[in-house]
């Protein structure tokens, strides 16, 4: 019976024992604790961030950061369909409706579609944006770094700053990601606009178990954020809260574990740019199969392997290839199901949306996880290629 080859899971082979024995052993096990502070510094140090705030998760950082930007009750978002379901969810949160837009050859957000809409679908008057189509403001747009695929930023920005429209980073999936060309060469993803988020779920580069962070230059927002996300206290010893607040802080615990990991970011990210082209040159010599390439406007973070299927030649389409997969004991998946076919949100607008249609009809994540061997590799080619 062959070993079951997941798709993405942690790596564990650092200091987590050690500093998550620390925890315990001193009995700072919950949101207070050295390691946190540590872990915001961290963090803040390698992004070249001003400032990092740990949240429970990479949703709750999203909600707090749109909240930040000032998106409110009857306010829209621009927000591309093809993502994980989480930043559309936390634009709900605060009673405000997403705009979908269409995706790129890299996955992300197409910027020239969202230009167009801009200039040619909304007004700007008293010193905001509004939707044309439905008059509500459009306070926010949230560009999703996709699979660790850095967004094209650097001719997003401009027009958004025009018209007001702040820009909240989803780069949960590209801690690791930075920029190589533009006038945004050499920062991170999650650093450009005024919040990014990060995610440290499982299958993520490095994971604290959950966890997420806000990543902003501003001191106001960043005062905020950590006000907001440890229920809003004004008065810490009477209790005294002038505002609704969360309780959104991330745990000692979940630190000590982001500590540890963050100590071998540089060495997984080696690992998965070697597994990357360890796949991609076989692959991409079987008829019919293309891994998706990556922007050479950014260093990759690589960490989703996107598979792209042509059924026509191919003569196997995604839905046939996953349960070949599985029946290899392979695990697959494939792409979100696009948000603007979601049931809550099929009565929001979407924009001329084409590309996210084809891409996920055409598209498998295969396996990429940090202790993928060149052994497993050989395996999902094997299968490929004997299918």
């Amino acid at each position: 019976m062959p070993e079951f080859i997941p798709l993405s899971v942690p790596s564990i082979q650092g200091n987590e024992w050690k500093y998550v024995r620390e925890c315990l052993d001193k009995e700072w096990v919950s949101s207070a604790g050295s390691y946190v502070d540590e872990f915001e510094r961290r963090i803040a140090d390698f992004s070249g961030a001003r400032f990092a705030i740990a949240c429970v998760n990479g949703t709750a950082a999203l909600h707090i950061a749109l909240k930040l930007a000032g998106v409110r009750r009857g306010d829209a978002v621009l927000v591309p369909t093809l993502t994980f379901i989480a930043p559309v969810n936390a634009i709900r949160y605060l009673d405000a409706d997403p705009i979908f837009m269409d995706c790129d050859s890299f996955y992300n957000i197409d910027i020239e579609k969202t230009v167009e809409f801009i200039k040619s679908q909304t007004v700007f008057k008293n010193d905001a944006t509004f939707d044309l189509t439905t008059g509500k403001k459009i306070s926010a747009i949230v560009p999703v770094h996709v699979f660790g695929n850095a967004v094209d930023l650097d001719s997003l920005l401009d027009v958004c700053h025009e018209r007001k429209i702040v820009a909240v980073e989803d780069a949960t999936e590209s801690l690791g990601t930075k920029y190589k060309a533009g006038r945004i060469a050499g920062k991170h993803a999650g650093t450009i606009g005024k919040l990014g988020c990060l995610s440290f779920n499982g299958n993520k580069i490095i994971t604290t178990g959950g966890g997420g962070m806000i990543l902003t230059d501003d001191p106001r927002y960043a005062e905020k954020a950590k006000y907001l996300t440890t229920q809003a206290k004004d008065d810490e010893i009477r209790y005294i809260h002038d505002e609704i607040g969360y309780n959104f802080r991330m745990t000692n615990v979940q630190a000590a574990i982001g500590v540890a990991q963050l100590e071998n970011l540089e060495k997984y990210l080696s690992i998965k740019k070697r597994n990357y082209f360890q796949y991609k040159r076989p692959i991409d010599r079987i008829p019919g199969l293309h891994l998706a390439e990556t922007p050479d406007y950014a260093e990759n973070n690589h960490w989703m392997y996107a598979l792209q299927i042509d059924k026509t030649v191919y003569r196997m389409d995604r839905e046939q290839l996953m349960s070949l997969f599985d029946q290899q004991k392979i695990q697959t998946r494939p792409v979100w199901y696009l948000n603007h076919q979601q049931k809550p949100y099929r009565n929001c607008y979407g924009y001329q949306i084409e590309k996210a249609v084809f891409l996920h009809e055409v598209t498998l994540n295969i396996p990429c996880s940090i202790g993928l061997k060149t052994e497993g590799i050989e395996r999902v080619i094997s299968c490929l290629e004997k299918r």
